[in-house]
């Protein structure tokens, strides 16, 4: 049985040195088939680093930025299990309004609630933003959906989120 795994990302900092190597690279590690799709600021940090090529040849997939073209096939597997992280927070608020303005919040808004989809986010956020007063409402909102959320600290490592995930 494949277990792909939905590896999205947004552009929080450390993108360029941590995803692949704390999240990309460790999840593949443990089993999982990784179709990784970034939002367009994070594809370009990436491109800018040379970082796509090495999470395509990590994942011997494409890595997604932008939607296909009708008529294109689906460069992807369906995957039951979605990781969202880093997100930001502007991420993290257009996924629980239900803004899906780049082909990252598009999978993720197709999928959120759907009865036996797993989405774990990773959220990194300035220690000023849980002031904000609809910051809170945006996690309670992904949390009735189903989604667990985490918060991810710049010194600690992103890989434990893993571990939010289900078990084989």
């Amino acid at each position: 049985m494949r277990r792909v795994l939905g590896l999205v990302a947004s552009s929080c900092g450390g993108l360029d040195t941590r995803f692949a190597a704390q999240l990309a690279k460790p999840a593949a590690d443990r089993g999982w088939e990784l179709a990784i799709t970034l939002t367009p600021t994070a594809a370009r940090w990436l491109e800018k680093t040379g970082g796509i090529g090495d999470l395509e040849a990590c994942t011997g997939l494409p890595v997604r930025s932008t939607s296909r073209l009708p008529g294109e096939p689906r460069p992807h597997p369906d995957p039951a299990v979605f990781l969202f992280a880093p997100a930001s927070a502007n991420s993290v608020a257009k996924l629980a309004l239900g803004i899906a303005d780049n082909q990252a919040l598009t999978l993720l808004g197709d999928v959120l609630g759907t009865p036996g989809i797993t989405i774990v986010l990773g959220y990194q956020i300035q220690d000023t933003r849980v002031h904000h007063p609809a910051w809170q409402r945006h996690l309670d909102t992904l949390a009735s959906a189903g989604v667990t959320t985490a918060r991810l600290t710049p010194d600690a490592s992103w890989t434990s989120v893993l571990d939010l995930l289900p078990a084989a």
